[in-house]
Formats: structure tokens, C-alpha cells, sequence
């Protein structure tokens, strides 16, 4: 597999985390109540920031030949 095709994959993960994120994030606030919101809203969050250092890391580290 070339290093395009595995920024690519990783890129979708990314992607994929992003999604999960907001998901999580309108769940723990709109349906959810008391400590099962803290534990879901947390979790959100920490896919909102894997998700975001995934998409960083595949900008910065630029095209690939």
C-alpha cells in the first residue's frame, strides 16, 4: 500500500471521528441527562480532538508523490 493510499484511509478515520463527534455532542445535550451526559459529552469531545489532530497531522504533512 502507498504512503497516498494510507493518508487517505487515515484521513477518512479522521473524518469518521469528526462525525462521530457531533453526534455524541447533540445526543449529550439535547436527549441526555445528569452523568450519562458528562460520560458521553467527554467522550465526544475526546473524538473532536483525536479527530482534529488526524486532520492536522494529514494537512501539514503535505501532498505526497
Amino acid at each position: 500500500m502507498s504512503e497516498s493510499m494510507l493518508n487517505m484511509y487515515i484521513s477518512f478515520a479522521g473524518i469518521i471521528f469528526l462525525f462521530v463527534a457531533i453526534g455524541l455532542i447533540l445526543l449529550s445535550r439535547y436527549k441526555l441527562r445528569g452523568i450519562l451526559a458528562t460520560i458521553i459529552a467527554i467522550l465526544a469531545y475526546l473524538f473532536l480532538v483525536v479527530g482534529g489532530i488526524i486532520i492536522f497531522y494529514i494537512v501539514v504533512s503535505g501532498p505526497t508523490a
